[in-house]
């Protein structure tokens, strides 16, 4: 299956789940357990996140680590 067609169907899978942020390999990370809501996983497949804390900050599935709640 081709990465867009794969990305489109974990969007439609996860979006509007919780998800939990477990670490983050950004400059400037949410805090390890900050929740949020999916909001899509784009075409690259990060995983864009409405964070509780009010950021909108993506998860690299690749480099990030995090638990769906």
């Amino acid at each position: 299956m081709p990465n867009v067609e794969k990305h489109r169907k974990m969007s439609e899978e996860l979006k509007g789940k919780r998800i939990k942020c477990i670490s983050m390999n950004d400059e400037y990370p949410v805090e390890s357990g900050e929740l949020g809501t999916v909001d899509l996983v784009d075409d690259m497949g990060t995983i864009h996140v409405n964070w509780d804390n009010g950021r909108t900050i993506g998860l690299v599935p690749e480099e990030d680590k995090y638990e769906l709640i």
